[in-house]
């Protein structure tokens, strides 16, 4: 089995404002920081073989300060990288609300049958995420790895491990710094060890 260790990236400022990042490169702060820390001395344990990230800033951040731990480098990965939200980014949902009454209420019912403005579908993101991870497994059989990547793009990609449509992506939470483990077997059948693990922020 190759265990895929997939985490999502630490808090940004636009998080704490509820809004939407998408494919916007905003940074982590100061808090989002000290979890990533937090999450890296509890990966300390792993055996990993490679950690790879999506090529925005916030999970490249995240990605290096557990590569610390383990002497290895970050790999990007841009396929990782978040949906885009198109004209929604750096707004908040009351604001795309007021702009585009209703589709926010459907982004979280059927966002499977939502065309964000100027953004990708989740069929879309779902599809690259999990050819990239598809790759991954491949490259590192019997092995362990970490992926550090975004909130709406795990929830896809627990969707496929699940085998449970699209129209669930808002039912699976995703917090900062989130631990979610996949194990994948040769013929890629894909069990779901663990999912939104953030004990390590808790213990503190």
């Amino acid at each position: 089995m190759t265990k895929v260790i997939l985490v999502r990236h630490g808090q940004t400022l636009w998080n704490v404002d509820c809004r939407y990042q998408g494919q916007s490169d905003v940074s982590l702060n100061e808090t989002g920081l000290k979890q990533a820390r937090l999450l890296a001395a509890r990966l300390l344990g792993e055996d990993v073989a490679a950690i790879y990230a999506s090529d925005l800033g916030r999970a490249k951040m995240t990605a290096e300060e557990i590569a610390k731990r383990h002497n290895l480098a970050v790999s990007i990965v841009p396929e990782l990288r978040e949906i885009s939200f198109g004209e929604w980014e750096g707004m908040t949902f009351g604001e795309i609300d007021e702009k585009w009454p209703g589709l926010m209420s459907r982004i979280f019912k059927q966002p499977d049958t939502v065309e964000i403005p100027g953004g990708e579908t989740y069929q879309a993101v779902q599809q690259r995420a999990t050819q990239a991870i598809d790759k991954l497994v491949k490259k590192h059989p019997e092995e362990t790895i970490i992926v550090v990547s975004h909130g709406a793009t795990i929830r896809t990609i627990l969707c496929a491990a699940l085998e449970v449509p699209l129209t669930s992506v808002w039912r699976i939470r995703q917090d900062n710094t989130a631990v979610n483990v996949i194990e994948y077997s040769a013929d890629n059948w894909a069990s779901v060890a663990l999912i939104n693990d953030i004990h390590h922020l808790k213990e503190r």
